[in-house]
């Protein structure tokens, strides 16, 4: 088993700072108020200055930068969201969205799903999930992870995200409602994104071991794509250290089946990790790029 370090580098720690840094004004502005109503209108003024100031010079630097430049730009979470608050972000709301829906597509289809784009009205994104989901309990928290993590971040001025079935769905697909119930009910987070670059040095076919917050991460390569789940087989119980990928005779190039060391079970890890020879299912967790790193999502008080 391979473990991440504790400690992350600057660059790591730096935006999870910032990302942090709405929640530190807002907390140093209820604070100005115990100082009377006239303190917190300059405290308000002191930070609308300052947000003129820096968006005055970040709208000169882009100014001055050729297109190109600009997209490599908006591709940094952070550097995008500043973009987005000064009105300097190239691209719509609307390819936006688009985008990071493509982004989670390809793990929507591991559970057999998809998610389209129905429309963007008054702040509020309509998607429509299709496809059949062979998924552990856990599957519709991963699911809003992946998916509601993926489109806020890429268009963090939209107000709400609907979700609806769509038309052709049979019994088993993926449900609207279990889907996003916990961002309906309070909106409350289910699980965090962890960089884990280490997860791009994998080979194709090769699995390995990862310590993710506190919990131990298997993932592999398949092709071009790498998939995680959580470090536990249904079948026995047991870790699945050491588990191998194979393909299994008769099938097409591209299929990949894990199997447990230690009581042979066979999983689909390219299918949401069905198990192929019997009852049971693999943990699956999300796997995306985010800020140019390969990053795992993480569930909090999930397990499959």
């Amino acid at each position: 088993m391979e473990d991440r370090p504790d400690d992350q580098d600057d660059a790591t720690l730096g935006d999870a700072r910032w990302r942090e840094a709405g929640d530190r004004i807002e907390t140093l502005l209820e604070a100005s108020s115990a100082g009377g109503a006239l303190a917190r209108e300059r405290a308000e003024q002191l930070v609308r200055e300052l947000v003129e100031l820096y968006g005055a010079g970040l709208t000169r630097v882009v100014g001055l930068l050729d297109p190109q430049a600009v997209e490599r730009l908006a591709g940094d979470d952070l550097v995008a969201s500043l973009l987005l608050v000064h009105g300097l972000h190239p691209h719509d709301v609307t390819t936006r969205v688009r985008t990071a829906l493509d982004s989670v597509r390809p793990y929507l289809g591991s559970h057999g799903g998809d998610v389209h784009l129905v429309e963007i009205v008054d702040g509020v994104v309509r998607l429509e999930l299709a496809g059949s989901c062979k998924s552990c309990p856990s599957s519709s928290v991963t699911l809003e992870l992946a998916v509601e993590d993926a489109v806020r971040a890429a268009a963090p001025e939209i107000e709400s995200i609907e979700v609806v079935a769509a038309q052709t769905e049979s019994a088993g697909v993926i449900s609207a409602d279990s889907l996003f119930s916990r961002v309906r009910a309070d909106g409350a987070r289910s699980g965090s994104w962890v960089a884990v670059p280490e997860l791009a040095e994998l080979s194709a076919g090769e699995v390995g071991g990862f310590a993710v917050a506190g919990s131990t991460v298997l993932a592999c390569r398949v092709g071009e794509d790498v998939y995680a789940y959580r470090d536990h087989c249904p079948g026995c119980d047991r870790s699945l250290a050491g588990a191998t990928l194979e393909r299994r005779v008769g099938f097409p190039a591209g299929d990949a089946v894990l199997r447990c060391p230690t009581c042979r079970a066979h999983y689909d890890v390219v299918h949401a990790g069905a198990r192929v020879d019997g009852e049971g299912h693999l943990d699956p967790l999300p796997v995306l790029v985010r800020s140019g790193e390969l990053s795992v999502a993480v569930p909090v008080g999930v397990h499959g």
